[in-house]
């Protein structure tokens, strides 16, 4: 699964401004919302609704907050650089400032767990996410997040 597939070059928000979690995730289904034509407070509802479960903040400054919904047509993913690390409950208690959104369709099941995968993979790659940190246009962290990287190969 490339990430190409499933994120589009303006789903890609280069210096998000957000003060909490949740102001962060409010402003990532926005954009979600614009880019699927679904309800921002349905997109909001679900997301909060899985942080309950746990938190995606996954370590090193990065969160994949996730969910599914009924009447998306496919697995789509949204991306933000936070001008600002902000608190996130990550797993190493560590802020969080790069965020990549992901949604599927309520019938997914293991699709969703391999874009979760492929999402990962792509964030645990230091080049990638220095990359990203360094950036503050929008054409490049898509091009950062969409390539090829040596562990995305091995799978």
């Amino acid at each position: 699964m490339d990430l190409g597939d499933l994120l589009k070059k303006e789903a890609v928000i280069a210096g998000l401004k957000a003060k909490s979690k949740k102001q962060a995730i409010q402003e990532m289904s926005a954009k979600a919302a614009e880019l699927t034509g679904l309800s921002e407070r349905e997109i909001f509802d679900t997301l909060l609704q899985r942080e309950r479960l746990g938190s995606t903040g996954v370590g090193n400054g990065i969160a994949i907050p996730h969910g599914k919904l009924i009447r998306l047509d496919g697995i789509a993913g949204f991306f933000a650089r936070l001008d600002k690390p902000i608190e996130f409950d990550a797993l190493d208690d560590q802020p969080v400032d790069l965020i990549f959104l992901l949604l599927a369709p309520e019938g997914a099941g293991a699709d969703h767990l391999k874009a979760l995968a492929r999402i990962a993979r792509q964030l645990r790659d230091s080049a990638v996410t220095k990359g990203i940190r360094a950036s503050t246009d929008a054409g490049e962290i898509y091009s950062l997040l969409t390539q090829p990287t040596a562990s995305s190969n091995a799978a």
